[in-house]
């Protein structure tokens, strides 16, 4: 059966590139180059790469970069930008529960949601974490973002639930949260590269703070730090608040 999130990104690359979430990207990549001390000697994977839009950004700068993807048509997109500019960026398909890559790379990215947290059961977001630690050598890092589990518990479950969610092209509505999942249930709304009007059954977990320490930590991450993540301008020093709708997580190895 394809889920919600096969059939969102299908025809949806060059609208994906328009949405408000996605204009943050050189910001993002500053703070990766931060991270990684601007060593271009090093190997980074993209999970949920998208249309390609970190990975194209670090090849720019003169990063070796491979992306991949469940979606065959964000990677189309993502393979006609990097042609557009003459960069060599590998783009591969592949699941994120289930890497082919062992020990190979220094650094993995997963930024926007681009696997963890989507899946539909908690095994299969573990899956893809550990999926992802095995692709790190030794002394390697991972940075992601997820969706922050304080948010709608602060804003409350009623008022989280009222509030109708805009994005861009995307709209969000009809939400239930499960308060023993921690999932958001919605429909989401978006108009794909084709104008078809496509609307979804979505399912989402958000995730606390100390459930993302537990789960690195029995995956062998020894440095676990979280950060509220803001658009375009990743910081350390942004403490994660209830207001943050995101965080951004940095793990070493």
């Amino acid at each position: 059966m394809t889920q919600w999130y096969e059939s969102l990104f299908d025809n949806y690359g060059k609208q994906y590139d328009r949405e408000n979430f996605a204009q943050g990207t050189s910001g993002e990549c500053d703070f990766i180059e931060s991270e990684i001390g601007s060593d271009r000697s090093l190997r980074i994977l993209d999970i949920g790469c998208g249309t390609g839009r970190h990975s194209i950004e670090l090849a720019k700068r003169g990063y070796t970069v491979t992306g991949v993807d469940l979606s065959d048509s964000m990677l189309s997109r993502a393979k006609e930008k990097a042609r557009s500019l003459n960069l060599q960026i590998n783009f591969l398909r592949h699941d994120a529960r289930d890497l082919p890559f062992r020990n190979e790379f220094d650094l993995a990215i997963m930024l926007c949601e681009g696997g963890f947290p989507l899946m539909e059961t908690d095994e299969m977001n573990f899956n893809i974490l550990r999926s992802a630690a095995n692709c790190l050598r030794m002394n390697g890092k991972l940075i992601f973002t997820t969706l922050n589990g304080l948010f709608p518990l602060f804003h409350s479950v009623k008022d989280f639930l009222a509030s109708e969610q805009t994005g861009g092209n995307a709209t969000y509505e009809n939400n239930t949260f499960d308060l023993m999942t921690f999932r958001d249930h919605n429909t989401t709304t978006v108009t794909n590269d084709l104008g078809k009007t496509v609307r979804l059954q979505c399912n989402e977990r958000y995730y606390v703070p100390s459930e993302i320490t537990w789960l690195l930590r029995s995956l062998g991450f020894t440095s676990i730090h979280i950060a509220g993540a803001r658009l375009g301008a990743f910081s350390r020093n942004d403490t994660l608040t209830t207001d943050d709708y995101e965080m951004l997580v940095i793990a070493k190895k």
